[in-house]
């Protein structure tokens, strides 16, 4: 049973049941859950004498930091609604954001200063690293130990999408969102569900990504440790896991694969992390079973959701992971307890069993809606069900299996290619370290299948060896009739792949720039 019911309290019950036990360690600052609660409420009186109040949003603009654990929490005590603000858009983007969710006080560092000033409306901006710093401000008020009337459905958090179409969308997630996505874990009945006091949590991923917000609160809600990280940073990640003693964590696959690719890896003792949730893009097979082999003492689960869900929706449990490889590490998994999955067509239509079609999700975590935008939202939510945009299917024991997002889809003569095949059929070869299929204009077929490869250290590999490796795993239609090579691949904050840079090159303004 959830103690909570939203988070306008929940550190005053910390402070209650925790007291001097450890709960955020940022580089060599260390806050008990006591000073916690103390640093929260005066931060809470300092947003409150610079007249935020409920429903009022609160911007953050910087990197991950402890100073982002007091403000959010203190904007729940107020009943304000917290906006994480995404530091790798452009500025025209940021002023976007901004002005879209109504921001008035901002909280920034120096190196974004340009950007957020670049903006209409901002009232106040508090830097974190001047020499009279966000820290002296807010801790330089008195504790104020009221609560602002707050009920589960008050939006909380207000969080952009990637913006991968167009500008980013608002998702607003509620309290009673956030409060049960945490708890779901424990439904499974299921020690990797379990998150006690004794967890130590790495959060590496940024603040402005419900994995690294919704990190925090998995490892703070139950009494847990939550060791923040500026960004992933490979150094940092694998230094954290042997010094810190981290029990759980979550990695996209592309920082998995750097980790795995790091000096420091091999020395590195992983012996604490009992636990190892992954996921936010597709993982090639090949980086599970190596990532299996590195981490022995963890447990992996695989975890598919979105901004929109909250978070984790559907799950892979540690039984259906194999180091040898199984059929079922190609799926993300069964519905948590009491969350729907369904498979339809453009109509909402049901799609019979191992047919591919767009994913529709029903659960508790399922956001409010999107800022300001009704048609989006009624768009993106039919009858309480949400559409992910993500193409994919079920098989007969309810596993869900991703093809690709639906605007990535490759449409070459009569015939369907989703990239994430054919990128898992790549990623099979030892002289890959990443790549990414995309559809280029063709003459003949409409679109033609395109391989753009990062080759592997010390590799050669060549286009037509990789087109002759592909065509014996997947049939031919999918096959990439061209490949281009590069040094790194583009990816967002959540490591997946803008396959819409990597299209940018290949088609005439105002053809094809979805995804």
């Amino acid at each position: 049973m959830n103690p909570d019911t939203t988070l306008a309290a929940v550190t005053d019950r910390l402070d209650r049941e925790r007291g001097d036990a450890i709960a955020l360690i940022f580089n060599d600052r260390t806050t008990s859950f006591r000073q916690l609660n103390d640093q929260v409420q005066r931060t809470a009186a300092a947003l409150r004498g610079a007249g935020v109040r409920k429903g009022d949003r609160v911007g953050y603009l910087a990197l991950n930091s402890d100073d982002y654990v007091l403000m959010f929490f203190a904007a729940m005590r107020i009943g304000a609604v917290m906006v994480a603000i995404n530091w790798r858009l452009v500025a025209r983007e940021i002023a976007y954001v901004l002005a879209d969710a109504g921001i008035r006080l901002l909280v920034t560092e120096r190196q974004f200063l340009a950007q957020a000033e670049a903006a209409d409306g901002i009232q106040r901006i508090i830097l974190l690293d001047d020499a009279s710093s966000f820290r002296d401000w807010a801790l330089g008020h008195d504790a104020d130990a009221a609560i602002a009337e707050v009920v589960p459905d008050d939006i909380a958090v207000q969080m952009y999408t990637s913006g991968t179409t167009g500008f980013p969308k608002g998702a607003l997630m509620t309290h009673r969102n956030l409060v049960e996505t945490v708890g779901k874990q424990r439904l499974v009945g299921a020690r990797w569900g379990e998150w006690t006091a004794d967890d130590v949590a790495l959060v590496s991923m940024p603040m402005f990504h419900i994995s690294g917000t919704g990190w925090v609160l998995h490892a703070l809600l139950p009494g847990g440790r939550a060791v923040i990280l500026e960004k992933p940073d490979i150094d940092a990640i694998v230094h954290s896991i042997d010094a810190r003693g981290i029990t759980k964590m979550f990695a996209v696959p592309a920082v998995l694969n750097m980790i795995l690719s790091h000096p420091a890896a091999a020395a590195a003792d992983f012996g604490s992390l009992r636990c190892l949730l992954y996921g936010a893009s597709p993982i090639p097979l090949d980086v599970l079973k190596r990532s299996m082999q590195a981490f022995r003492n963890a447990s992996f689960v695989q975890c598919y959701g979105a901004t929109e869900t909250s978070g984790t929706v559907v799950v892979l449990p540690p039984e259906d992971h194999d180091p040898a490889g199984n059929p079922r590490m190609l799926s993300c998994g069964k519905p948590y307890p009491g969350n729907d999955v369904r498979i339809v067509d453009a109509d909402m239509h049901d799609l019979p069993q191992g047919e591919v079609g767009e994913i529709a999700i029903r659960s508790v975590s399922v956001m409010a809606g999107y800022h300001n935008k009704p048609e989006a939202t009624a768009k993106a939510i039919r009858d309480g069900w949400y559409l992910t945009g993500d193409a994919g299917y079920l098989d007969a024991d309810g596993y869900l299996y991703i093809h690709d997002r639906v605007k990535d889809m490759i449409v070459t003569g009569a015939e369907n290619v989703y990239p994430a095949e054919v990128e898992n059929a790549l990623h099979e070869h030892a002289g890959v370290a990443d790549c990414a299929v995309i559809g280029v204009p063709d003459v003949k077929w409409g679109e033609a299948v395109k391989a753009i490869v990062v080759r592997a250290s010390g590799s050669d590999v060549g286009e037509a060896e990789l087109i002759a490796f592909a065509r014996q795993r997947i049939a031919g239609y999918k096959v990439p009739k061209s490949v281009d090579f590069t040094d790194a691949l583009p990816r967002n904050a959540s490591g997946k792949i803008l396959k819409k840079e990597l299209r940018a090159p290949y088609w005439p303004e105002g053809g094809r720039q979805v995804g």
